[in-house]
């Protein structure tokens, strides 16, 4: 038990709801405050151990708390719902905030830096303008084959295709002019997509994770940032099979008595990260046929053709995140064996 009291947090944009437990576990008293009576008693707080679920703005005020000298722990969203108890409400919430906190084997959120979350930033900005440019090439796709435009695969096909229809064309004008539109917003688009990818490389240029990362095949600037953005401190992963597990690329198991029996990936943890890692095992195995000397290349190789194109590549993806780990946990640049 914490040697000074606790205080359970259930945040949102303006209305918060606190619990403060003392610590002997014993609840002192719960409060409902708005944003500026919020700041106001916790800057007026001793000491705390301020728990928190790691969610919306969970971040910002952990470094808040941290400089005031509380202790902050913030809970993943899943651990704290098993605690709800009686109706769903923000008192209840911050009481099994509390009660998930005291949990053995809890393995808490660190708290992210500024730095941290400007990289994210970043990825998640890019995510959506790549998600807006190709939905915007799909429906050119669309539109135009219905006048009887058929385009290759690509996404440079069908806007080398618009641009050659807009030189010279006998469609409506009102189509034109659409078409004229949507090559702007797709340039406007790609220009924002190739400075942030720019703005990537920069910080990965800065950062010495980064760049050990860069080391491992298939790992280049844009995932290595998101991993030393998201993941932060190694250390926190007591090994890199519970790293490969948090990053939900290890084996779904169902077990009773003695019937054991291991399905697909667990899909668990950052889904954003996830994804990356498996188009990075996409770019290791093609890596893989050319380099075939080293051991990394030979297993890549014999997995692919014992399981399979789909099922290799998640294995690689499992096993980069194990080496990912390693080269974060010991500071020391990709060895390939």
């Amino acid at each position: 038990m914490s040697e000074f009291n606790t205080i359970a947090i259930d945040l949102a944009k303006s209305v918060f709801q606190l619990c403060v437990i003392s610590n002997q576990g014993k609840s002192i008293k719960s409060l409902r405050l708005n944003r500026t009576r919020f700041q106001d008693f916790m800057a007026n707080r001793e000491r705390s151990r301020i728990v928190m679920e790691a969610c919306y703005s969970s971040h910002y005020w952990g470094r808040y708390f941290e400089k005031a000298g509380h202790e902050v722990l913030l809970i993943p969203a899943q651990h704290v719902t098993p605690f709800v108890r009686g109706n769903k409400n923000d008192k209840n919430d911050a009481l099994a905030i509390y009660e998930a906190s005291l949990r053995p084997n809890i393995r808490f959120v660190p708290v992210k830096t500024e730095h941290q979350q400007d990289i994210q930033c970043l990825h998640r900005m890019r995510e959506r303008l790549v998600a807006n440019r190709t939905a915007l090439c799909n429906q050119l796709r669309g539109l135009l084959a219905d006048y009887g435009h058929i385009f290759p695969v690509g996404i440079n096909a069908i806007i080398k295709g618009v641009r050659e229809i807009i030189r010279d064309s006998s469609l409506s004008g009102t189509l034109l002019s659409e078409l004229e539109s949507s090559i702007v917003e797709y340039d406007y688009q790609t220009k924002r997509i190739d400075n942030i990818n720019k703005s990537l490389k920069n910080h990965s240029d800065k950062n010495p994770q980064s760049q050990r990362l860069m080391e491992i095949p298939g790992i280049g600037a844009h995932i290595a940032t998101a991993i030393t953005s998201t993941v932060g401190k190694a250390e926190v992963f007591r090994n890199a099979r519970d790293f490969a597990a948090w990053t939900g690329l290890t084996p779904r198991q169902s077990a009773s008595g003695n019937k054991s029996v291991m399905g697909g990936i667990t899909k668990r943890g950052d889904q954003y990260l996830r994804k990356l890692l498996v188009q990075a095992a996409r770019h290791t195995v093609r890596w893989a046929v050319k380099e075939n000397d080293s051991k990394l290349a030979k297993w890549i190789n014999e997995i692919i053709v014992r399981r399979g194109l789909q099922k290799g590549v998640v294995a690689v993806a499992h096993k980069l995140a194990r080496i990912i780990w390693c080269v974060l946990t010991r500071e020391e640049g990709f060895k390939p064996a």
